[in-house]
């Protein structure tokens, strides 16, 4: 029985013809009364405004569990329709609908068998999820003393190092933790990083029993190899946190091999390297320009022969050399205090460091491991052939790379200028007019602090050394370009680029993605925007044009070029008449990828350990 009605006014279209009305009965039900003068149908619908976020403290679960509740209630009074799938009703059927022609039977079911399934139904009681302990309960936004622009470090040891930045734009009460474990053994060998690789895949594994609560209550975590080691990241609402980041830290310090499941994840791996061989050829390439440039890579051929010889003693005991010595380096960003940051990183140095029997121990200032890259020679071009691996893929392909400098604000920005000049006049030219692959970019490259820019084209219908002429008649065609660039179009690309570097982050993990790759190459130029910006402002267009003549432009005497040439099924014949020609006092081909790394000179890296200063 209504014994209220609303006086406030229902706004509705012109064009609307219904009635509408709202009561209030007198449990406080409100209702809206909808009448509808051109339609013969009824219906109806209610909405209860309590879920999960009306749980009571210590009984998280309850709106669902009543839920259920309902349905069971439903179903135990005839309300529910049920839909059976099978093969087995096949010819037992007696219509067919009219869209798919699919066959299906339509049935009531009886008071007889709800009872009989009653009477079957198991015997379990029906009980709450255990309690989710990541669920955050408070969302405070907290207000750091000390609003930093930029990361600081904020601690140091013999143990870790503590990188800090408080969140100065999002507000929201979220965090981000990284912590890095540089581990020396990881990379000693295949077998090493295999090991690793198998290692962190099982603490995921086990970890499995956590994810779906975290998730729930927004927390992620990932854990990943690293060219060092791997890294672990937490990243959600950031008041249960620190829980999630202390028990994964505790299974790695409790780490143990199950062997049923290093067994399946052992599988998982072999048909992931199994499987690269089916990969693109402009993958493959990518491949073999990281074993070339970078000192501290394995092949994978050479990873999955020793991955088929590994067993379950072999990980265990693996495990705790990986572990005996080791450096973390945390990065913590966010809604977090520097007290909690600090205390963060106190509770794991405790738990892997300082318990009475440690599972780790400091690293030796000369063991601190630093990503270093080879030094390519000047008015030399290098070139590494190589087939495809899967014989039936018709598609070659080419890197072009071209190594310029090493990391210099002044220096970075006209790299970044061309290239985007020149990104998509190579697209329009390799791509749409010459038609020589689908897959045709060009991009700049950063390995650990050394940069330059590359060229990458698969095709179906050319061979790697046609592709590498025409990129080369490219880069001719573009000299002549940026003459005749006018002042004004200088001017545009130079303001885009400039717009480009001002959009804001989106989010904090793109915010603490941009700051750790600081950190991990050592760089740590945290204002390089701003100082790039100023750069920008200040170039030249001649200083572009000279930049281009001294280390991109075809017969410059300083230019350092690499060129990695995948040749499709197609083109064996190509391929053996390539790797037959001799060298010229400019072109040197690689015929072996780890001879040609020992016999080159290394980058210094700009990470050097605990001191901060360039090797």
């Amino acid at each position: 029985m209504a014994v209220g009605a609303s006086e406030i006014e229902i706004l509705k279209p012109r064009c609307d013809k219904r009635e509408y009305r709202r009561i209030v009965l007198a449990n406080s039900l409100e209702a809206l009364i909808i009448s509808d003068p051109e339609t013969d149908k009824a219906a109806a619908s209610m909405n209860v405004s309590v879920g999960s976020f009306s749980d009571p403290d210590g009984l998280e679960g309850l709106a669902h569990f009543l839920g259920r509740i309902i349905s069971i209630h439903l179903m135990l009074g005839i309300h529910f329709r049920m839909f059976w799938e099978s093969k087995n009703f096949e010819g037992c059927t007696d219509s067919v609908e009219p869209w798919y022609g699919t066959s299906y039977s339509v049935e009531k079911v009886t008071v007889s068998i709800i009872k009989h399934w009653i009477a079957k139904a198991p015997e379990v009681d029906l009980h709450l999820p255990k309690q989710n302990v990541f669920i955050p309960s408070d969302l405070t936004i907290k207000n750091a003393q000390e609003k930093v622009k930029y990361p600081i470090l904020l601690r140091t040891s013999s143990f870790s190092r503590l990188w800090y930045k408080p969140d100065t734009m999002f507000s929201m009460p979220k965090a981000y933790i990284k912590v890095e474990f540089n581990c020396p053994p990881s990379i000693v060998s295949p077998e090493a990083e295999v090991l690793t690789y198998i290692f962190t895949k099982l603490l995921i594994d086990y970890l499995n029993e956590y994810a779906y609560y975290a998730e729930v209550a927004g927390l992620y975590y990932g854990i990943y190899n690293t060219s060092t080691g791997f890294e672990v990241i937490v990243v959600g609402y950031n008041d249960k946190m620190q829980i999630l980041l202390e028990t994964i830290v505790g299974r790695i310090e409790q780490f143990e091999v199950k062997p049923d499941r290093f067994f399946v994840i052992k599988e998982s791996i072999t048909k992931e390297y199994e499987n690269f061989k089916f990969q693109q050829p402009y993958q493959q390439a990518w491949h073999y320009s990281s074993l070339l440039l970078e000192s501290n890579t394995w092949p994978l051929n050479e990873k999955l022969e020793a991955l088929l010889h590994l067993e379950p003693d072999h990980l265990s005991k693996f495990s705790n050399i990986l572990l005996e010595k080791a450096f973390l380096e945390f990065y913590t960003a966010g809604n977090i205090e520097p007290r909690e940051a600090d205390s963060i990183v106190q509770r794991i140095e405790d738990v892997l460091f300082k318990s009475t029997h440690p599972k780790c121990k400091p690293l030796f200032p000369s063991q601190h491991l630093a990503n270093r890259i080879i030094k390519l020679e000047e008015g030399l071009r290098y070139y590494y052939p190589a087939e495809v691996l899967n014989i039936k893929d018709e598609n070659s392909a080419l890197i072009h790379y071209t190594q310029i400098h090493q990391d210099e604000i002044k220096l970075n920005v006209r790299l970044q200028l061309f290239a985007l000049i020149a990104k998509q006049a190579a697209f329009h030219q390799l791509r749409t007019v010459e038609q020589l692959g689908y897959i045709t970019v060009l991009t700049q490259r950063n390995d650990s602090g050394t940069r330059g820019v590359q060229i990458i084209i698969q095709s179906s219908i050319k061979d790697p050394p046609y592709l590498e002429a025409r990129v080369d008649a490219f880069l001719e065609m573009f000299e002549s370009k940026l003459q005749e660039m006018t002042n004004e179009e200088y001017k545009n690309y130079v303001n885009a680029l400039i717009d480009m570097k001002l959009e804001k982050f989106k989010n904090l993990w793109e915010e603490s993605a941009f700051y750790w790759r600081e950190i991990v190459d050592g760089t740590l130029k945290f204002d390089r925007v701003d100082s790039e910006v100023a750069a920008l402002k200040e170039l030249g267009k001649d200083e572009l044009i000279d930049y281009f003549n001294k280390f991109i432009k075809i017969d410059s005497p300083q230019r350092k070029t690499l060129c990695v040439q995948v040749y499709g099924g197609p083109q064996t014949a190509e391929y053996k008449k390539v790797i037959q020609q001799e060298d010229t006092p400019k072109l040197h081909r690689i015929k072996d990828i780890f001879t040609f790394r020992r016999s080159r000179p290394l980058f210094g890296s700009f990470k050097g350990g605990l001191s901060l200063t360039k090797l």
